[in-house]
């Protein structure tokens, strides 16, 4: 991500998640802030990015439905359905946690993430940690303040560029409780950094988390780096990622990631891919939800410290 800037691909996946809420038949999350803390001149950049990329006869009838543009523009992304379906695995495996004793959350690359504003009444007691680059959390912050919105004591935002700061030189600036199980989410983020970053992101979160606690994090089957044809769906949201500023640097070998969280503290609990994903969320299509193919999300627990 580009210094000074707030992510771009956050601010759409929160639009994604809002549409969705919006307009889905039957929608798996119910999160409508993406259009209240997503600012206007955002989503008229996307309008007009939609606009230039449409055929010339096509641009008079769409400029008189600005809103059907943007929409349009944020469904047919290929990124759709794996932002819509990360955040409800996450949120059913962050209630589960919730339900056995775990009193802490942790958002690695929160972005414009809604749960604190959403959380069940059962949730009200949880610390909430998000933590993202400065550009990002500035914006957000500024945001919620623009829409008069003043969150409980519970919710902590940490400032950071974990490029350059450890994640437990962050945690340790707060009051975060590393003796006690915690909850980490990291979503749409692994894509976006080396495979040493990714490792050592890992290696920190093991660290930072008592024994017992979880994380759910999104992944690249490291074979679509490989994939040579222009017309492959990956290679399609890989150009839209890069036009932003944001391309993807590397995936995980899903065959060799059991034996790899193992080695910086993990046990691997879960790895579900697209097909996977899409009939545990949307079996019967009613919402067209089909990730990207490739694409994964796991869930893996702190190991006992030996």
């Amino acid at each position: 991500m580009q210094d000074l800037v707030a992510s771009r691909t956050a601010l759409g996946t929160s639009l994604m998640r809002a549409l969705h809420t919006r307009i889905d038949p039957q929608p798996i999350i119910n999160d409508p802030w993406g259009d209240r803390l997503v600012p206007d001149l955002v989503i008229e950049a996307i309008r007009q990015r939609a606009l230039s990329v449409m055929p010339d006869d096509s641009r008079g009838e769409a400029e008189a439905a600005s809103e059907s543009i943007v929409d349009a523009w944020l469904r047919s992304n290929p990124a759709y359905a794996n932002v819509i379906i990360r955040s409800r695995y996450t949120e059913d495996a962050l209630q589960v946690a919730i339900a056995r004793g775990v009193r802490q959350y942790v958002v690695i690359g929160a972005g414009f993430d809604s749960y604190a504003l959403r959380r069940p009444a059962g949730a009200q007691h949880v610390a909430i940690f998000e933590i993202d680059h400065p550009s990002t959390q500035s914006l957000k912050k500024e945001r919620l303040g623009e829409c008069g919105i003043s969150l409980s004591d519970s919710v902590h935002f940490l400032s950071a560029d974990l490029a350059r700061d450890s994640l437990y030189t962050v945690l340790s600036r707060s009051v975060f409780k590393s003796n006690e199980p915690a909850f980490f989410s990291w979503l749409g983020v692994t894509m976006y950094l080396t495979r040493e970053a990714n490792f050592a992101s890992l290696n920190a979160i093991a660290h930072c988390g008592a024994p017992g606690s979880e994380l759910v994090f999104t992944y690249l089957d490291e074979e679509v780096f490989r994939s040579t044809s222009a017309s492959d769906p990956f290679a399609e949201l890989q150009r839209s990622v890069t036009s932003m500023g944001e391309p993807f640097l590397s995936g995980f070998d899903p065959k060799a990631l059991a034996e790899e969280l193992l080695n910086v503290g993990f046990e691997l609990a879960e790895d579900l891919d697209d097909i996977q994903v899409g009939e545990r969320y949307d079996p019967t299509g009613v919402n067209g939800l089909r990730p990207s193919k490739r694409s994964r999300i796991a869930k893996a627990r702190v190991a006992e410290k030996m």
